[in-house]
Parts: structure tokens; sequence; C-alpha cells
């Protein structure tokens, strides 16, 4: 294979590639996005003023994810933990979406928080 082939599939590679990258970061943030972004069912949703908190379960795992009422780069946060254990936390400045932050819970109680901007959210123990 001479050079200029080696050449046009390196650049074509970097093409797919930089395409599949912009796909993934132009993903406008809603409610479906975080069916997408947690496997399994939405078990419950906590509203609050400023954003709400999507929480999953599947297999004895939670996930939770954090989205804003109107898009817009803030600060953002959302932490998942199963009693007996340290939250997992994701938190800072993002324009669609905190997390999505996954704990293995079993059949233990999970308390999760949620914060967009001022406003936030505590669920306190959930899931028992």
């Amino acid at each position: 294979m001479d050079s200029g082939a080696i050449r046009r599939r390196c650049a074509a590679g970097a093409v797919v590639l930089a395409a599949s990258w912009l796909l993934a970061l132009g993903a406008p943030g809603s409610a479906q996005a975080a069916g997408a972004t947690c496997a399994g069912h939405e078990v419950r949703t906590l509203p609050f003023a400023t954003g709400t908190v999507h929480i999953h379960k599947r297999d004895g795992y939670v996930c939770a994810v954090t989205l804003p009422k109107k898009p817009g780069t803030r600060t953002m946060s959302v932490s998942v933990q199963a009693r007996g254990n340290l939250p997992v936390v994701d938190k800072g400045r993002y324009t669609y979406r905190a997390g999505p932050v996954t704990v293995h819970a079993g059949h233990r109680c999970v308390w999760v928080k949620g914060s967009v901007g001022r406003g936030s959210v505590s669920s306190g123990w959930i899931l028992c």
C-alpha cells in the first residue's frame, strides 16, 4: 500500500471519529435523555424549582440524573447513597445534565440528592 492510500484511510477515520464526537456532544438534554443514560425503568422523579432528578432501577442498581428545567451552563449535581455506604456524587458546571450516577444498592434504601443553581431536592431514604 502506498503512502497516499494510508493518508486517505487515516483521513477517513479521523472524519468518522470527529462526526461521532460532534453527534455525542450535540444531543440535547431532556427527560428522554435520562432514560438513555440510565439503565432500567424509572421508579421515581424528584421535581424542584430549577430542575428534576430522575431515578432508575435495574437488577439492584440505582441510577440518577439531574436535568435542569431550562438548558444553560450552571452548577448542577446529583448524588446517590446506598444505606451503609458513602455517596457517589457528580458535581460541576454543565449545560444539559449532571450524572448519570449509579450505585449497587441491592435491597438497601438509597438517599438521592440533586441541584441546579440554587434549587435542590433531597429524597430521604427511599426504595427500601
